[in-house]
């Protein structure tokens, strides 16, 4: 009897552990994975009222999420503002960020990035009919330029131009809303989200003159999983050689009237 009991209990213990094994293959199981973006950012990641998402940050982790196993309606979109990044992946409230993550060293100290997947530079809009203002160097003419209070691009801005009248807002769009009603001369941070904003207005805003420094966006992990970071690193490259990677860039910035860059290689290091 003991050894028919034994094996009772190791049948039992089998069939409880087979389906608990397979809910934690990926998302064909059930499962859902929880991805950071920005709600905010035209072009970029940007939550519509009914809840619906866009933009090419939005389009890249779309990709990735479905490379790993999880489609559409297996991902849950959480918001992930700039100063709550790190914190988000490691509390473990989110699987992966994109939201346009810049890669530096500071951050590798206490997060993992897989990519680069674009990289960018800080850059500037003015308004479409603006022809004074045709790169950084214009701004010393005592032009009023907007940032946002704390980034590194208003900071960059304060240390490299001090002609410059700057205004520090909270926001980016309100940066763009103060250029518009003609508030302001120029805004600036990284092309990539200036695109955002120029292709949401077309006709009314325009980037002018050279990107101003590098910056490479980055998806934000666990550090220490290098797993899960190959895989997205996988992912990348695929998405860059199928044609997907450029598609997400013409349909989310190409109105903005820049071309799309040449996709960066990851590191894998």
């Amino acid at each position: 009897m003991p050894s028919i009991s034994k094996r009772v209990w190791g049948a039992l213990a089998l069939a409880v552990a087979l389906p608990l094994a397979l809910t934690s293959c990926g998302g064909d199981s059930g499962d859902k994975i929880v991805i950071g973006t920005k709600f905010d950012q035209p072009g970029l990641g940007l939550r519509s009222p009914d809840g619906s998402m866009s933009g090419f940050d939005v389009d890249v982790a779309r990709y990735i999420a479905n490379e790993l196993g999880y489609p559409e309606d297996k991902i849950e979109w959480k918001e992930a503002p700039s100063a709550q990044r790190e914190n988000l992946i490691q509390n473990g409230q989110v699987d992966f960020i994109v939201a346009t993550y810049s890669i530096t060293d500071a951050r590798k100290e206490k997060v993992d990035f897989a990519g680069p997947y674009l990289i960018t530079g800080q850059s500037l809009l003015v308004r479409a009919d603006d022809d004074e203002i045709t790169g950084e160097a214009s701004l010393q003419n005592n032009k009023k330029l907007c940032s946002v209070a704390g980034s590194t691009p208003a900071q960059r801005i304060k240390d490299k131009y001090p002609g410059v009248q700057l205004q520090e807002y909270e926001t980016y769009s309100e940066c763009v809303e103060a250029l518009k009603n003609g508030a302001i001369d120029a805004v600036s941070t990284d092309e990539v989200i200036l695109a955002g904003y120029a292709a949401q207005q077309p006709g009314v805003f325009k980037i002018v003159g050279e990107p101003f420094s590098e910056e490479r966006y980055g998806i934000g992990l666990k550090k220490g999983d290098s797993e899960l970071r190959s895989k997205i690193d996988d992912a990348i490259v695929k998405m860059e050689q199928d044609g997907s990677w450029k598609k997400a860039w013409d349909d989310n910035l190409g109105g903005a009237g820049i071309p799309a860059p040449t996709p960066p290689q990851p590191d894998r290091n």
